[in-house]
């Protein structure tokens, strides 16, 4: 039975890869002026441009949630992957929308956001395209999720304190001090990491961090995000091509939910490091598989 991954649009995936890995994507929501607008209506210089007006943030309902697992169960399963529960309410919303289709669909937290949850929304999908029952898709969306790291710098940290995210100290400090803020996503929470002096220090940073969990035969999934940055976010990737070349590699702008929360100019890289075992799990599955369809065949040739 096929399984199709769902996710909501703070995973940052760029359209392209989400149609080419089947992975249903549901529209979050930005209210500005008390207006409500659904992500697809509104581009990332007019939500900037209007912060002044108030800016809020939803995830989807659970009904738009619903309306996208009808269509996704009618010949299979579903798993829906959701951003970190501590940042939205859309994984209450998954659960609530889940619940008519019992063992069909599975849901399940992220813990993290943007490129770290596209990654893990990926690893997913890699897994239903294999064939993989529900139960195994999901394990390798846990297994990402467990091991997947995000650091960032912005422009500035007022829009994230805004937020609640950080302490309104740590901006104070940046700015006083003339540095770029930087951030790591883990668990669910936003940490302000010691600031870097410039854009070519927090490249280095942020390379060195990615490189230091690295293991002999293990595979690097990278996304390299930004909000109306692509040149940083580029010069990220391309610094760490450098040094290794990536199994899963995507450059995914914010859409206006997260540009909400951050403001423009942030850029930043998430990753995960898939351990040799991890694929030789899916080769010995595989290899079980091919084993049990021969037998299968075996047996059915001696009954003719």
């Amino acid at each position: 039975m096929s399984v199709t991954v769902v996710t909501d649009s703070a995973s940052a995936l760029p359209k392209e890869v989400a149609e080419e890995h089947g992975i249903v994507v549901v529209p979050m929501w930005v209210t500005i002026g008390g207006r409500p607008y659904r992500e697809d209506q509104l581009s990332l210089e007019e939500v900037v441009r209007r912060a002044g007006e108030g800016l809020t943030t939803s995830g989807p309902t659970p009904g738009e949630i619903r309306e996208r697992l009808a269509a996704a169960t009618r010949e299979g399963e579903a798993l829906v992957l959701t951003v970190a529960r501590r940042l939205s309410g859309v994984f209450e919303a998954a659960r609530l929308a889940a619940e008519p289709f019992g063992e069909r669909v599975r849901v399940l937290d992220t813990g993290t956001a943007a490129g770290a949850e596209g990654l893990v929304v990926l690893a997913a999908a890699r897994a239903a395209a294999a064939g993989e029952p529900l139960e195994r898709v999901e394990a390798a969306a846990r297994r990402a999720a467990a091991r997947v790291r995000l650091l960032a710098t912005l422009a500035s940290l007022d829009w994230i304190v805004r937020g609640g995210h950080v302490p309104g100290l740590a901006a104070w400090a940046g700015r006083s001090l003339g540095l770029k803020p930087l951030i790591e996503l883990r668990a669910g929470r936003v940490r302000p990491l010691r600031p870097a002096r410039s854009d070519r220090a927090v490249i280095e940073r942020t390379v060195a961090a990615c490189l230091e969990g690295r293991t002999p035969g293990a595979r690097l999934h990278v996304a390299a995000m930004h909000a109306l940055a692509p040149e940083p976010a580029e010069r990220l990737l391309a610094a760490i091509r450098e040094r290794v070349e990536p199994a899963t590699a995507f450059v995914g702008p914010f859409g206006p939910v997260m540009i909400a929360h951050t403001g423009p100019e942030l850029y930043g890289l998430a990753w995960w490091w898939e351990e040799a075992q991890s694929s030789a799990e899916g080769a010995e599955a595989e290899s079980a598989q091919s084993t049990a369809s021969a037998m299968a065949g075996m047996a059915a040739g001696s009954k003719a």
